[in-house]
């Protein structure tokens, strides 16, 4: 069974989120599972989807990331998908992919932070 999650913070989930794109610079990270749902238990892990351009093994980017980004004594899942991946799935129609999409919670996306950046820039 896994260590229970206890006060996993906003700030926490930031820091995650903070070494993530620091690190892997990705597209977008999503919160899913029972944590973004809304109905987390004592012993919920935390699912991170992350959405990058990867070259080689995405299990081996899923446990690099883990390695660098995850908390001790926090159980997550990251998953490591790539653009055309999820696009693919989606067109599919995979409930999976669908269900994170439409009602995960947006923890990061590059294109915003760069809208967001280039605005500030012409000010």
């Amino acid at each position: 069974m896994a260590a229970p999650v206890k006060n996993l913070t906003k700030d926490a989930l930031s820091k995650v989120v903070t070494k993530i794109v620091e690190h892997f610079q990705p597209e977008k990270i999503i919160l899913f599972g029972s944590h973004a749902w809304g109905e987390p238990t004592t012993y919920s892990d935390v699912d991170i989807l992350v959405v990058m351009d990867v070259e080689g093994s995405l299990i081996r980017k899923e446990a690099e990331i883990s390695r660098i980004a995850r908390p001790k004594l926090v159980p997550m899942d990251i998953i490591v998908r790539t653009p055309e991946q999820i696009h693919y799935r989606l067109k599919i129609g995979d409930p999976f992919i669908q269900r994170i999409i439409r009602e995960g919670e947006v923890l990061y996306e590059r294109r915003v932070k760069e809208w967001v950046a280039k605005a500030e820039g012409d000010y």
